[in-house]
């Protein structure tokens, strides 16, 4: 078993701070694994939303609820939401005999009831499934390859992580979107996929992929918006500064989960990895997740011209500007883009990732730094 110490440390420091807890992350991505942690899954304060007998639990939620001391888990907590008028009710008792840590597979903003019925009560940690933190160094080629989710890392094989991701991106867009409410058939949200992920790394351009799907604009923001709702596409926001340059404004996007990026490529070895043309791609994508879930900034951003200067990551983190460009090189160098970004965006210090084993200085504020190192993987 993989001990995930980060996340465990993160949801309960999330729980001693807060009445209720969000647990919000993709499905399969460890969420119910890491919270039967805190509370065992046959105690009576677990509660399974996709388990006939704790639905039948529910039946009369004050009832079932109310009585309940200590931590109360509530799994795949989109299913009810009915819940979260009573789950307010109940955070507010004083004093408060229960806390409650709710899983769930859907975004805030598609779990809006509850950010509106909670407000001022919960707190939401992200959970994206195994971390390079989590698995060591050696273990970051296969991790780059497979993706984070734990039974497409753990498979025997390669063949068998491709094929557990084949049938997880087809349950999702024929299971899991529909239990939300989605009404989008799968066919044509899959296609959009497919686009995005030949798209990844690239800025967004709604009228092109518009066009190819023979659609509106509106339509293919739906579409993205809906992906970033369920955390599988991330929308990276543009960085604004008063230079006089025309700078790029519409969003970066990446599909999350390198395993599938890969999957939708059609990706399936190491060894198709390293001879597909969106190689370099894939990598920056990976980095950029690895180094956002490591630092955790208050704020995170990319910035480009329109005269080509650009920079991966624009991260703000207790009052420091910290850059970060990822580079797929064995011996990444100083380039303009860098002096420029440093120049004009003022950084306090730009870090140049990379997937080799060894720090070293480029210029003043700017450090070649291992994947590996950054993130605490040993």
């Amino acid at each position: 078993m993989i001990d995930r110490t980060r996340d465990r440390q993160l949801v309960r420091a999330a729980l001693r701070r807060s009445r209720v807890v969000a647990l919000l992350g993709p499905r399969q991505c460890g969420k119910t694994t890491l919270a039967r942690e805190f509370v065992a899954a046959d105690s009576p304060n677990y509660f399974d939303l996709e388990d006939p007998a704790s639905l039948a639990r529910l039946s009369e939620p004050d009832l079932a609820l109310r009585p309940r001391q200590g931590l109360v888990v509530i799994d795949e907590v989109q299913r009810r939401p009915d819940l979260f008028p009573l789950l307010r009710v109940l955070a507010d008792r004083q004093p408060l005999p229960a806390r409650f840590l709710l899983l769930g597979s859907a975004s805030p903003d598609l779990l809006r009831q509850s950010s509106e019925t909670l407000a001022g009560r919960i707190e939401t940690v992200p959970l994206e499934g195994f971390r390079l933190e989590d698995l060591g160094a050696r273990a970051q080629a296969k991790h780059w390859v497979r993706g984070g989710f734990p039974l497409a890392f753990i498979a025997r094989t390669e063949p068998d992580s491709f094929v557990w991701r084949q049938q997880f991106l087809q349950t999702f867009l024929e299971r899991d979107l529909p239990q939300l409410g989605v009404q989008i058939p799968a066919i044509a949200l899959r296609r959009f996929w497919n686009m995005v992920a030949h798209y990844h790394g690239q800025i967004w351009n709604a009228a092109e992929l518009a066009r190819a799907l023979a659609v509106n604009e509106s339509t293919v923001r739906r579409y993205l918006d809906l992906l970033a709702g369920v955390f599988m596409v991330r929308q990276l926001p543009p960085w604004f500064e008063n230079l006089g340059k025309r700078q790029v404004k519409a969003p970066k996007i990446y599909i999350r989960d390198s395993g599938l990026l890969h999957t939708l490529l059609g990706i399936g070895t190491a060894h198709d990895l390293e001879l597909h043309p969106k190689v370099g791609a894939s990598w920056e994508g990976y980095a950029v997740e690895e180094v956002l879930k490591a630092l955790q900034p208050e704020e995170a951003y990319y910035w480009a011209t329109h005269n080509g200067a650009e920079i991966d990551l624009v991260l703000f983190k207790r009052g420091r500007r910290i850059g970060v460009e990822c580079k797929r090189s064995d011996a990444p160098t100083l380039t303009p883009s860098m002096r420029i970004a440093l120049a004009d965006l003022k950084l306090d210090r730009l870090m140049v990732v990379y997937p080799g084993e060894r720090r070293y200085r480029l210029a003043p504020r700017v450090d070649v730094v291992p994947l590996a190192e950054l993130v605490g993987a040993t």
